[in-house]
């Protein structure tokens, strides 16, 4: 029995020997969008000829994997055709480095050997690749004037008049769900949420506010916007508050659309009504009757069947 035994185990240890374990290694830590990244795929067993193992990347839209090319340059190293890869085998261990990656980079990564004798046992197990982003933050304001913030920049410097309510909503897209704090320059509050509410504000109000969107899993990954309020007094005129500004450069804008259009109109009926008043031309209306006796008429008694030539 204990024969048998050592026989097993080592045949286990003959197959394990003999067929390659490919394993792919990533970055220790977190992935962020530009960043340079290199992927390390080597055998564990250093049984298996690198010089047959390529990367593969798993596809959503065919729902299998496709082979990153790899060829020799005139220097002899390896480079992939995939514009954005570099393919290197460097002492039994072929790297794929990426400079600057991009969010539609990530997903399933695995090394891949052609040597036959391996068999079934010539792929690595899929390596996930997050890449994790953070795009720059946009100020809101609920409001009437809300309507024209994807035109005009009402928030970068507000002017509002005294006594009146400020809302700003702060928010960007990122790979996971920020965190969201506002601050203001020269105070030591922090208010931990991603809309800023004043009420009733006060000249004590003036000020830069700063809004920081913070990535909840890297910490170096962080944007941050500011923007300045100014209160302004009860004697100022409404066409010098934020708003104001926005319904006249609304209204002005819409005076020279009106203008355009009034005067193509006014060109299109003018050119219309020269067209009916000249008429079509009629070249027999130019022609002249002969009366019988006139000076014109020349009396005839014989009749000539002759043509003149």
């Amino acid at each position: 029995m204990k024969g048998v035994l050592f026989l097993t185990a080592l045949v286990l240890v003959h197959f394990q020997m003999s067929h390659a374990s490919l394993i792919v290694k990533g970055p220790a830590k977190a992935i962020v969008a530009g960043d340079m990244v290199t992927l390390e795929c080597y055998d564990s067993n250093s049984t298996a000829n690198m010089s047959q193992v390529y990367f593969e990347r798993s596809s959503k839209f065919s729902q299998g994997w496709y082979r990153l090319e790899s060829d020799r340059d005139y220097r002899g190293h390896y480079f992939c055709s995939y514009r954005y890869f570099e393919l290197n085998l460097e002492d039994d261990r072929l790297l794929l480095t990426t400079y600057g990656i991009q969010t539609y980079m990530e997903g399933l990564y695995r090394c891949v050997s052609d040597d036959a004798a391996l068999g079934s046992d010539n792929s690595s197990a899929p390596l996930s690749l997050t890449v994790h982003y953070m795009h720059e933050l946009s100020f809101a304001r609920d409001g009437p004037s809300s309507y024209y913030n994807r035109f005009y920049d009402s928030v970068q410097d507000l002017r509002v008049p005294l006594g009146s309510d400020v809302e700003v909503n702060c928010s960007t897209t990122a790979s996971e769900t920020p965190e969201y704090f506002w601050q203001k320059e020269g105070s030591d509050w922090i208010l931990p949420s991603k809309t800023l509410t004043l009420r009733k504000v006060t000249p004590e109000d003036d000020g830069t506010y700063t809004c920081t969107a913070k990535h909840p899993s890297v910490e170096s990954l962080r944007k941050s916007r500011s923007f300045t309020l100014t209160v302004l007094p009860e004697d100022a005129g409404w066409y010098e508050t934020t708003d104001g500004r926005i319904v006249l450069t609304a209204a002005g804008a819409g005076l020279v659309l009106l203008v355009l259009l009034v005067s193509m109109t006014a060109f299109l009926c003018r050119r219309a009504k020269r067209r009916q008043t000249k008429g079509p031309i009629d070249d027999r209306s130019q022609t002249k009757p002969i009366y019988k006796g006139s000076v014109e008429s020349l009396p005839s008694t014989t009749g000539d069947n002759q043509p003149l030539v």
